[in-house]
């Protein structure tokens, strides 16, 4: 007896997103990292050790991404995450080391807490996306920090404008690179896979530039609610404005990061950092894109497997 063969008839049926291959995935469990044909050339994951070392790689990586478009006279957009963090302090850390000013970066938090209307948390609250990035990277900048009229937040009434600004940017020979981690439910931002079965096709898909008031599926909700909450549910937002293809899937480089391990044997994201590789591209589960983009993907060693029974 199996998940596979229980899940009919249970309160699971029907709470995974339509389209997902529960087999294929479970299949892409055991793969660990091997290259697939799907994957562009410049696609690469890197393995890491320990959160000290993946902390630091995937910070410096941010950093020489700044510094190489400060060296090159080139505007640089940046499509931020807030999860995984510890990076931040480790781009701050080169970035300061070797002298750069980062007067020439615009940045674009892809994702914010909302309620159903895409009103957002005040930025002066601890738990709003736009008050972390503060504490944990542009103030620790100092003086070379990214102008605060280059930094953009997904507000319901500055997301909208996303599209024009990366377009405009881009225009002017900006280079735009993707920082992300990916969710439990395999999303990019707060992009759902639940999202997929609105659309027709993969290509209307993929024009979505955003979402206001997105609502999370509830395995995203329990996965903030460990990483960022402390175990309390109750404090975790049902909905969030985000991003969507339309913009993540323009990224020339993207820098990603999977560091979702608890400690004592126990993780949550080697399923997903698994199907990400190996799924291959569907609407239906979004971080299955990634692999068809250019960059790199920082992930600690154990989510690569094996992922198998074990009492902890």
């Amino acid at each position: 007896m199996d998940f596979l063969s229980t899940v009919k008839g249970s309160l699971l049926e029907g709470f995974y997103p339509q389209g997902w291959d529960m087999e294929k995935i479970d299949k892409c469990c055991d793969k660990g990292v091997a290259r697939e044909d799907f994957w562009h050339k410049d696609f690469n994951p890197i393995e890491c050790e320990s959160l000290a070392e993946f902390d630091t790689l995937m910070g410096h990586e941010i950093a020489l991404q700044i510094k190489r478009a400060k060296d090159e006279g080139q505007k640089l957009a940046m499509i931020l995450p807030v999860g995984p963090m510890g990076m931040y302090k480790w781009a701050v850390y080169f970035l300061k080391e070797w002298n750069v000013k980062c007067d020439h970066v615009y940045t674009f938090n892809m994702d914010e807490w909302s309620d159903a209307d895409g009103n957002t948390l005040s930025s002066d609250n601890p738990a709003s996306f736009e008050y972390s990035m503060k504490q944990a990277f542009f103030d620790k900048l100092g003086e070379n920090t990214i102008p605060p009229q280059q930094r953009n937040f997904a507000t319901k009434e500055n997301l909208p404008t996303y599209p024009e600004k990366i377009a405009k940017l881009k225009a002017e020979g900006a280079k735009l690179v993707l920082v992300f981690g990916i969710g439990r439910m395999c999303h990019i931002a707060f992009w759902e896979p639940q999202f997929g079965a609105e659309f027709a096709t993969v290509e209307e898909w993929k024009q979505q530039c955003y979402r206001i008031g997105a609502k999370l599926h509830p395995l995203t909700i329990e996965q903030n609610a460990i990483t960022s909450f402390k175990s309390r549910t109750t404090l975790v937002p049902c909905r969030a404005n985000t991003i969507g293809p339309g913009l993540f899937l323009q990224a020339d480089y993207i820098i990603g990061g999977a560091d979702g391990a608890l400690g004592r044997g126990m993780q949550w994201q080697g399923m997903s950092f698994l199907t990400t590789l190996h799924y291959g591209p569907d609407k239906h589960i979004t971080s299955t894109f990634i692999p068809t983009l250019p960059g790199r993907l920082f992930y600690l060693k154990e989510l690569a497997g094996p992922l198998e029974a074990e009492c902890n």
